[in-house]
C-alpha cells in the first residue's frame, strides 16, 4: 500500500475511553501494547514492549467502546498522525494511529460479529461508513 499506512496487533492497556466532541461526533481513545519476544545470541529470552495511542472516530468509536475491553488482543489498521501543541511556552509532539479498522484477534480467542441496527437516513447504510472526514481536534490530547 502506498502512503501513510500502519497495521499493528497488540493488547488493550485499558478500556476504550469514549467521549463526544461538541459537534456530537464520537471519539474513542485507546492505548495498545505490542510485545516482541526473541532470543539473544546467548539463547536467553528477551522481551520488548512498545505502547501506541490510537484514536477512533464516529460509529467505529462507539462499536469499539461497546465491544472491547482491557486485555483484548486487537488488530488496528490506519494512518499515522503527528500532532503538535504548545503549553506554557513549550512545544509538544505526539504521534498516534488514527484507526480506519479495528478487529479482535482470533489467535487466542473467538468472536461472533453481529451487525448493529444503527443506520443513517440515506440508503440505510451504517452511519459513518464511507463518509469519514479528517478529525477536528478541539482540545489537547491530555
Amino acid at each position: 500500500m502506498v502512503g501513510n499506512y500502519v497495521s499493528i496487533v497488540g493488547n488493550l492497556v485499558k478500556d476504550p475511553e469514549l467521549r463526544f466532541i461538541p459537534s456530537g461526533k464520537a471519539v474513542a481513545s485507546l492505548s495498545i501494547a505490542h510485545n516482541r519476544k526473541w532470543k539473544d545470541q546467548s539463547g536467553a529470552d528477551q522481551e520488548e514492549t512498545s505502547f501506541f495511542d490510537v484514536s477512533v472516530w464516529d460509529t467505529l468509536a462507539e462499536n469499539v467502546a461497546d465491544s472491547l475491553g482491557k486485555g483484548d488482543r486487537i488488530l488496528v489498521e490506519g494512518r499515522l498522525l503527528q500532532r503538535s501543541w504548545e503549553k506554557d511556552g513549550e512545544k509538544f509532539y505526539k504521534v498516534e494511529i488514527v484507526a480506519d479498522e479495528i478487529s479482535p484477534s482470533l489467535r487466542w480467542a473467538s468472536a461472533k460479529p453481529s451487525r448493529n441496527e444503527k443506520a443513517d437516513a440515506v440508503g440505510g447504510k451504517p452511519a459513518g461508513r464511507g463518509n469519514a472526514k479528517a478529525p477536528d481536534y478541539d482540545e489537547e490530547p491530555f
